[in-house]
């Protein structure tokens, strides 16, 4: 049995990054660049306005002659006289002989000409060539995630095709003879299955849309043929259950018999201490305990961090927050604990149903209060750390 941050060590060392893709812009979101970005253009590539109104050179002078008209498009580049001005749209080409623009709701104006009743400073209105990136600048830097607002960044440099790292492909297998599927009705000594929905909604929320379901019955035969063909097709492998040390656990002997190559076998944490990590080839195992807080527990602390390291997150641990402990809290274990909390801009309540099978409180926890194995005693007013959780 390991520690916490032994095993956490271990995945980051083990979890390394997907092969690389060309991918167009437009079906790039939630994909991490693998490369830097170049800008290919000026952005604007010309000077624009940044209202409508009148582009002039700025002076003195009150009243302009009005000689030509800018819409979004043009590019006439005529050339004012200093008692001259013409009409501009937003995102309108300025002429060189213009330095300022002044807002229509400032002018009184007529056909031919305008008088300026609030003067704007010079060079007001006019967004400069290049004012939000330059030609050759960087764009995004590698490891940065693609956001709407990066495929839109892009887009407006003329960008197609961007080098992203492709995402894992995961499966879920969940064991359990006494699991149903929801919409039936429960039988005697059944209970509905959960895990698999949790970790592929989980999932979803680090960037893996799509997740494949399996699901065994509690053999060493029938596991270990499962686990054979999963192993073949995926990148990232969670089993549900079956992992600890009952009559009917089949999980890491059909793991081993598949040349799983095992990392570490338990952890010295509550809830979640059952877990299996291991290896094939560069297929990761991630075997879960099957009670569901238990399960979702280990997923925000192992299992996200790893998939985000295997999609070329630069950031894959969630920064911890600092929060005052609203009650006294023991730990008389020797384990670190991870409690289902809720925080505010101050305080932290720990949660009540801490029990590794209850996901009510779950349901409306926000943060994963930790109590490191070595700390028997948290006072109220303390300051202890927090994991946020989705």
């Amino acid at each position: 049995m390991i520690k916490v941050e032994e095993a956490i060590a271990i995945i980051e060392a083990n979890s390394a990054k997907m092969p690389t893709k060309l991918i167009s812009v437009n079906r790039a979101l939630g994909y991490v660049l693998a490369t830097k970005v170049i800008s290919p253009i000026n952005m604007p590539p010309f000077r624009q306005s940044a209202m409508d109104g009148y582009a002039f050179s700025h002076s003195i002078r009150h009243q302009y002659d009005v000689v030509g008209i800018s819409q979004a498009g043009d590019h006439s580049n005529i050339k004012l006289k200093a008692t001259e001005a013409i009409r501009i749209f937003t995102g309108a080409f300025v002429p060189n002989s213009a330095d300022t623009v002044v807002m229509q709701e400032h002018v009184m104006a007529n056909t031919d000409s305008i008088l300026i009743a609030e003067m704007p400073e010079k060079f007001s209105n006019v967004r400069p060539k290049g004012e939000q990136i330059a030609k050759d600048d960087v764009v995004f830097e590698a490891n940065t995630l693609i956001t709407p607002a990066a495929i839109g960044f892009l887009a407006i440099l003329g960008i197609t095709e961007i080098e992203v790292y492709k995402k894992p492909k995961v499966a879920i297998l969940v064991t359990g003879n006494e699991l149903m599927q929801p919409g039936k009705k429960l039988k005697k000594g059944k209970i509905f299955e959960s895990n698999s929905v949790m970790l592929e909604a989980a999932l979803q929320t680090i960037g893996i849309e799509k997740t494949k379901i399996y699901r065994v019955r509690d053999n060493l035969k029938a596991t270990k043929k499962a686990l054979k063909s999963i192993l073949k097709k995926y990148d990232i492998v969670l089993v549900s259950g079956g992992i600890s040390v009952g009559d009917y656990d089949f999980v890491k002997e059909a793991l081993l018999q598949n040349d799983v190559k095992e990392l570490f076998y338990k952890i010295n944490q509550k809830p979640g201490k059952p877990m299996f990590f291991g290896s094939k080839n560069e297929t990761l195992v991630f075997a879960l305990p099957g009670n569901p807080a238990s399960s979702l527990t280990n997923f925000y602390i192992y299992v996200a961090p790893a998939v985000k390291n295997k999609m070329g997150f630069s950031e894959i641990h969630k920064p911890k927050v600092v929060r005052k402990i609203n009650s006294d809290i023991k730990n008389n274990t020797g384990k670190t604990l991870f409690l289902k909390a809720k925080y505010d801009e101050t305080t932290v309540t720990v949660l009540d149903g801490q029990s590794s099978a209850m996901l009510n409180t779950f349901a409306i926890a926000n943060s994963l209060l930790i109590v490191p194995e070595n700390v028997e005693e948290y006072k109220k007013g303390q300051l202890v750390s927090l994991l946020p959780i989705d």
